[in-house]
């Protein structure tokens, strides 16, 4: 039976195909995304897949509709498997926000599903990671979850010659629009026009603009200009400070199409143009008023970055590591008589935070020891008697040879010779 088209299924590596979904590359990337959020002060926080209609309509209109996987439940509910997080996190923010501190710092990964046509980056499900910040509007705030994101690329080892972030400014364009057009009711149009400038043709978006009172010529020479404005300056100031200035371009090319958006706006990119947007996000002060109804009202700015594009990206540049059976030991039962102490080792070193594999069943040694190879393991061990009828561990370094004794029940020393030759048990949890 053939997966849903636009859907993935993920194997442990290795895989069975060249074009199979590794599940140790989506562990790599969420470890990722998680321990840099942390070292910013982010709290992780999670909502239901599935959500009623009306949350996405009133943020995104009826014609979203047509990108969801929606249906009436049992219940007689419209409801929808969510296709963003930001509805579901306004929601929460608006319910509870005076349990918080403000300004409030929150990220998820979570799985989306739109149902749209499955094309290059881009399926009817995917991960990913979104921050967050409500309650502060000052430019500091947009520097930081700026200044989160450029690290988030840079800790899987992307570099300004990879990846460049687009800053742009909706102010600004509204700013621009104002001053030429006295009829509110034409703006979203007007923006649409623009967030489209770089994929349609010149003459096509000549005539748009010329139908509602302005020249391509003016448009292009703002955006050619690039003169950022006072909110955009002091994040390119706040980030210079950090040294991440020459991550960051201004560019009004961007404008996000989404009409929730307020003020400043981004998208990263990789520099050689092979992907769609890496990330993207920016200010919307004004949707948790609107999921409240007006009851609460609160500044708010986040990005969202996906796990389909940024694992293309990764491929590509040849940066994602090998992953390896993560197997520290392999307990060889030589004699079945011994089978219960060795199970007592076995659990031991678990509980050590080791990794441990061993024959469920009887096996031939020289099977078990194949196996132990296979399983990439960096030791073996076996639990033997000694003459006068104690039991010791004889532990092997697989790659070295070396042989080494230690008293059954002997944790600590057995331990401390382990953590000697192999990784840590602290670095095992980056791997799980």
């Amino acid at each position: 039976m053939e997966r849903l088209p636009g859907f993935r299924d993920f194997y442990p590596e290795p895989l069975p195909t060249p074009d199979a979904w590794s599940c140790d590359a989506r562990q790599y990337i969420f470890n990722k995304w998680r321990e840099t959020a942390r070292r910013y002060g982010f709290r992780e926080y999670d909502g239901p897949p599935l959500e009623p209609l009306e949350l996405f309509t009133l943020k995104s209109g009826e014609e979203i509709v047509g990108q969801l996987f929606n249906f009436i439940d049992k219940g007689e509910r419209a409801v929808a498997m969510r296709p963003e997080m930001t509805p579901t996190l306004a929601r929460m923010v608006a319910v509870a926000e005076r349990t918080y501190k403000k300004p409030i710092k929150w990220y998820a990964v979570p799985q989306l599903f739109r149902y749209e046509r499955p094309g290059k980056g881009r399926l009817r499900e995917h991960f990913q990671f979104n921050c967050d910040v409500f309650g502060e509007n000052d430019p500091s705030a947009d520097a930081e979850v700026i200044a989160l994101l450029i690290d988030v690329l840079r800790s899987f080892g992307l570099t300004t010659e990879d990846f460049v972030l687009r800053l742009s400014s909706r102010n600004a364009w509204e700013d621009f629009f104002n001053k030429r057009n006295s009829d509110p009711s034409k703006a979203y149009e007007f923006f649409q026009i623009i967030d489209k400038l770089e994929r349609a043709k010149p003459e096509e978006s000549a005539q748009k603009l010329s139908e509602l009172g302005f020249s391509y010529d003016e448009v292009a020479d703002f955006i050619q200009g690039g003169e950022p404005t006072s909110e955009l300056a002091a994040i390119l100031n706040n980030l210079t400070a950090r040294g991440l200035g020459e991550f960051v371009k201004v560019d009004y090319h961007v404008i996000r199409g989404l009409a929730y958006y307020t003020g400043v706006v981004f998208e990263a990119f990789d520099r050689k143009g092979e992907f769609r947007a890496i990330a993207g996000g920016g200010r919307y002060n004004n949707l948790v008023k609107l999921i409240s109804g007006g009851k609460v009202d609160l500044p708010a700015l986040g990005f969202g970055m996906g796990d389909v594009v940024l694992l293309e990206l990764l491929k590509s540049r040849k940066l994602l590591p090998k992953f390896d059976s993560q197997t520290d030991i392999f307990v060889l039962i030589e004699d079945e008589q011994l089978r219960c102490d060795s199970l007592k080792l076995i659990q031991q070193l678990r509980e050590q935070n080791f990794s441990v594999e061993y024959s469920l069943t009887p096996v031939k040694s020289d099977k078990q020891f194949k196996r132990a190879l296979e399983l990439n393991a960096t030791h073996s061990a076996r639990v033997e008697k000694t003459e006068p009828g104690g039991l010791v561990v004889k532990l092997k370094n697989l790659k070295t040879r070396a042989e080494s004794s230690v008293a059954l029940g002997d944790v600590s020393a057995l331990s401390e010779m382990l953590n000697a030759t192999t990784r840590f048990p602290s670095d095992l949890t980056a791997h799980q």
